[in-house]
């Protein structure tokens, strides 16, 4: 049986601004499993990523309760249970692919031959084996934000959080990471939190859609997906497909609907 990583429960978040108080996320109450593949879709300003950044203790809510593996989200960043995957790549232009990869595990004080050993790993699983001597100005934009991804699977924590990783790419390069996100989800296991604006992208990824409203971001739909675990781009033309972006996309005028 499965337990739930990430429990939030009446959630709300109020930034105090020179203008007033701006609230930014009301009642959200959320359960995500372990292995659940859960995406965030909703229009700009709604709080898909202030979110995802309470998760991640780079935020702190102004009432309410949020646990991550049972502890509270600052626990669970000292116990290292998630990597964070920022929109832009953020490598260090100075240091090569493994360089970057490598450094969280630096700042963790892992040994030398832990640390080239971890690099091979999350390099192959991204598929960029060969290119670690390469430096980032090297690569194209999708291979970056692959070597993003290594950087944050680098010490193996439970929880990959995403937050609109390939929004910047073209379609084409977009299609082809959504299956390499896939099949490393598969073979990781790990459970994954993903802020998209693409709705094809929320449904072909995800084992659970969270459609969020405008500010004040509230949860609008919470959608299980039938989608089998093994996803070829093919499926985005079956009618069970489409039902589900459709219900997504009704979803998203619902929200709008409380403006």
């Amino acid at each position: 049986m499965r337990s739930p990583v990430i429990d939030a429960k009446n959630l709300n978040l109020v930034f105090e601004t020179n203008d007033g108080p701006v609230q930014a996320l009301k009642d959200v109450t959320l359960s995500i499993e372990r292995g659940d593949f859960v995406s965030f879709i909703g229009p700009s300003g709604c709080g898909k990523t202030t979110f995802l950044r309470c998760i991640a203790a780079l935020e702190q809510p102004t009432s309410g309760s949020l646990t991550v593996n049972g502890i509270s989200p600052d626990e669970a960043r000292k116990a290292r249970s998630y990597g964070y995957v920022f929109q832009a790549a953020g490598l260090y232009p100075w240091r090569t692919i493994a360089g970057n990869v490598r450094l969280p595990l630096e700042i963790m004080g892992y040994t030398q031959a832990e640390q080239a050993e971890r690099v091979r790993k999350v390099l192959s699983l991204v598929d960029l084996e060969g290119f670690g001597k390469k430096f980032p100005w090297q690569l194209s934009g999708g291979m970056q934000q692959r070597a993003s991804i290594a950087r944050a699977l680098a010490f193996d924590a439970d929880i990959l959080l995403m937050d609109e990783p390939f929004g910047a790419l073209d379609e084409i390069v977009r299609d082809r990471l959504n299956e390499e996100l896939l099949r490393l989800w598969a073979a990781t296991g790990k459970t994954i939190g993903f802020v998209t604006h693409s709705i094809p992208e929320a449904v072909y990824l995800s084992t659970k859609i969270v459609v969020m409203s405008p500010r004040p971001g509230r949860i609008t739909d919470v959608i299980e997906s039938p989608l089998p675990k093994e996803r070829p781009l093919e499926i985005r033309d079956s009618a069970e497909f489409l039902a589900i972006a459709h219900r997504v996309r009704e979803g998203l005028r619902a929200g709008h609907a409380y403006d």
